[in-house]
């Protein structure tokens, strides 16, 4: 069992991801500039629900390129609990093998305990990615002024740039996962043939 850190303000696990990139040669992988190879550090906050699969699909379509790093920030009431841990480790271990395979980038994952808002501000503190990705469940103005929303307090409260992916209506608007893409260059391509 790994360990949990306390940090300041708030406890949180790391989650060891299977090594998925290859042992290729440094010359191997030189396609570019040397900013264009550093990559960027890019925050997708994630959770169990569809809007944020969805964020995190639109990000490897539209945002992620190759050489970049995820991090992985999942907000949880207790990182304590064994069944919540490993529920979210295999969630972050399904993401991390799929963003490789889709758009061939690292992947870092942390499990933090703590309020999501908060909690998704501070690893982008500590990170300091171009990007925040996160998913929104679509709530009117006076929903989220009522209820709260983790999105509106990070467009408020978070120093990088955030980017808020909205859920669609209907087919017109129907994100792909990257997954279904590949699957469809395939069969254009076998169809080709």
């Amino acid at each position: 069992m790994e360990t949990v850190m306390e940090d300041e303000e708030y406890t949180y696990r790391d989650v060891f991801l299977p090594t998925l990139i290859p042992r290729i040669p440094a010359p191997a992988l030189e396609r570019g500039t040397v900013e264009r190879r550093r990559g960027r550090d890019i925050v997708i906050a994630i959770d169990h629900g569809p809007n944020s699969k969805h964020a995190f699909d639109w990000a490897l379509i539209h945002l992620v390129r190759l050489a970049d790093t995820l991090y992985l920030v999942h907000a949880v009431s207790s990182v304590r609990s064994e069944i919540v841990y490993e529920a979210s480790q295999a969630l972050m271990e399904k993401l991390s093998v799929e963003a490789f395979q889709i758009a061939m980038v690292r992947t870092m994952a942390r499990i933090v305990s703590g309020d999501a808002g908060k909690v998704i501000c501070k690893e982008a503190e500590r990170v300091k990615p171009a990007a925040v990705v996160m998913g929104t469940r679509g709530r009117s103005l006076i929903q989220s002024v009522f209820q709260g929303s983790v999105s509106d307090y990070c467009v408020h409260n978070c120093k990088s740039a955030p980017v808020i992916i909205v859920p669609g209506k209907g087919y017109l608007f129907r994100l792909e996962s990257p997954s279904e893409i590949c699957e469809g260059l395939n069969k254009n391509i076998r169809s080709k043939k």
